[in-house]
């Protein structure tokens, strides 16, 4: 068993259970790796709350993902559960892709943002992937553009306020 199953086992899908715990004892890249494998396990909480600790010690440890990369887009084409998909969506932006990858994670997001089926977290975050994604690779503003056009339209009031966000750190958008 994963040393971190236990921590982060139990609950419903509402709690985020162990997973500030996990993000607290995580401290070297191997204890990262043992979390990682928890992306792949069969209770969707587990997966859940692996993902949300995951996303939170990526935003100063990115560097940890890189080993990982070939699981994170494995992941990105096969997710259906919404919990995994909305810290996927943050966290496969976070990773150092080749000209081909970011055409697949770049569809994926868009794919994701755009379908109307998709909870709102989903949405919302992959839109931020999407931005994130833009920031490393200007080329890719009219494709964004394109993309905040069509979900705007919506009036769907957690993407109006992210698009906000996006338009205040950045006037072309």
């Amino acid at each position: 068993m994963n040393i971190y199953e236990n921590i982060l086992n139990g609950g419903d899908l509402r709690s985020i259970g162990g997973s500030n715990k996990v993000v607290a004892v995580v401290g070297s890249r191997e204890e990262f790796d043992g979390l990682f494998t928890l992306l792949f396990h069969s209770d969707r909480r587990i997966v859940m709350r692996a993902g949300d600790a995951i996303e939170k010690i990526t935003i100063t440890k990115a560097e940890y993902l890189q080993p990982h990369k070939a699981g994170i887009l494995e992941l990105c084409s096969i997710a259906s559960d919404k919990e995994l998909k909305w810290h996927l969506a943050l966290i496969v932006s976070r990773l150092n892709l080749t000209k081909k990858e970011l055409g697949i994670v770049w569809q994926t997001l868009t794919g994701w943002a755009l379908d109307r089926k998709n909870s709102r977290v989903v949405r919302v975050n992959s839109l931020q992937g999407l931005y994130n994604l833009f920031e490393k690779n200007t080329p890719l503003e009219r494709d964004l553009c394109l993309t905040i056009a069509a979900v705007i339209k919506e009036n769907i009031p957690s993407i109006t306020a992210r698009v906000k966000k996006f338009r205040k750190l950045n006037n072309k958008i």
